[in-house]
């Protein structure tokens, strides 16, 4: 526990089997109460590996979306009664290490959403990051503060804690089918911001391992049209 508040660490994954194991070691014990992955269709056997490293697994059954994902790992966050969760990438590009960094503001009641971001960070190691994921991973943040109308640095960065607070408040509509792949970590942020719920940023690493290992799950158009599309539709009041 942390500070006596119960910390689910979530990590969605699909065909992660080299990493998903390095990103449950790299967990801190004595912060995260359980971890929990779940498996977004996978076939290389990744839900397997984070089994035998002690993890508990949700399977999904089929490759819906990361939305979808995330959706499954709220909801056994608030049936298990956590206080806190954390969301991290299962491609092992966050640093987990980090945590306890995005889980001070909510134990201090100061957020109820801790959004982190690598661009804040004194020392930032961004690894083998693509030049076109740099420039859009600026912009992205710029529109979105536009739409909020609350300055953040890094929209598209994942890895967050929320509490229960927020997960539970029934104007959320986290079950919307339109949410079901990267629109929802957009949604969830905007939402948390409108709803009064208190968003802060705080500095956090964000590491790229070479293209040759595999950077991304994220299809170049498709997935990019995910992450904008939110800023669009909530921005014109096509969607709540």
């Amino acid at each position: 526990m942390y500070r006596d508040l119960s910390v689910l660490a979530v990590a969605p994954v699909l065909d992660e089997r080299e990493k998903i194991g390095l990103v449950i070691d790299r967990v801190p014990p004595e912060i995260a109460d359980e971890v929990l992955v779940v498996d977004d269709g996978s076939t290389d056997g990744s839900d397997q590996v984070a089994e035998e490293r002690g993890a508990t697994v949700i399977r999904l059954g089929a490759t819906i979306g990361v939305g979808a994902a995330l959706r499954a790992g709220f909801e056994y966050a608030v049936e298990k009664g956590f206080d806190i969760v954390v969301v991290m990438a299962g491609n092992n590009k966050d640093w987990p290490e980090e945590m306890e960094v995005l889980l001070a503001p909510i134990a201090e009641g100061r957020a109820g959403l801790v959004q982190g971001s690598r661009y804040l960070h004194r020392d930032p190691d961004y690894g083998a990051m693509p030049l076109y994921r740099r420039f859009a991973t600026r912009l992205h943040p710029r529109m979105f503060s536009i739409v909020a109308r609350q300055r953040m640095s890094d929209t598209t960065n994942g890895f967050r804690a929320i509490s229960r607070s927020v997960l539970e408040d029934e104007r959320l509509r986290l079950d919307q089918e339109w949410l079901d792949e990267y629109e929802l970590e957009v949604y969830l942020l905007y939402k948390a911001i409108k709803l009064g719920h208190g968003v802060v940023e705080v500095p956090v690493k964000k590491t790229y391992p070479p293209k040759s290992v595999g950077q991304t799950k994220m299809k170049p158009v498709v997935g990019w049209w995910s992450i904008l599309r939110p800023i669009v539709l909530l921005g014109l009041g096509i969607k709540r």
